[in-house]
């Protein structure tokens, strides 16, 4: 585990971006799409690390390792 890792969690308002053992959100987001696009960027300019995402059903379905500037597996409904 890194100190640059970021979870995307299920929260009261929609999806959340958090770092690793933080009791507060770094973002909120509506829709989980756009909480993995934003922990990716996170991590990605904090220099690396990976992404979790927790499922609807609260058990970790995906886990990405983002490095600087080279996310492998991009969101499918991000524009390029």
């Amino acid at each position: 585990m890194s100190k640059n890792d970021r979870y995307v969690v299920k929260h009261p308002k929609g999806w959340a971006v958090k770092g690793a053992g933080a009791e507060r959100a770094s973002s909120v987001h509506e829709r989980q799409a756009d909480a993995e696009r934003a922990a990716k960027q996170v991590v990605e300019k904090a220099g690396g690390g990976e992404v979790r995402i927790q499922g609807r059903d609260g058990k970790w379905r995906d886990s990405d390792t983002v490095a600087p500037g080279n996310d492998p597996n991009p969101p499918k409904d991000m524009k390029h």
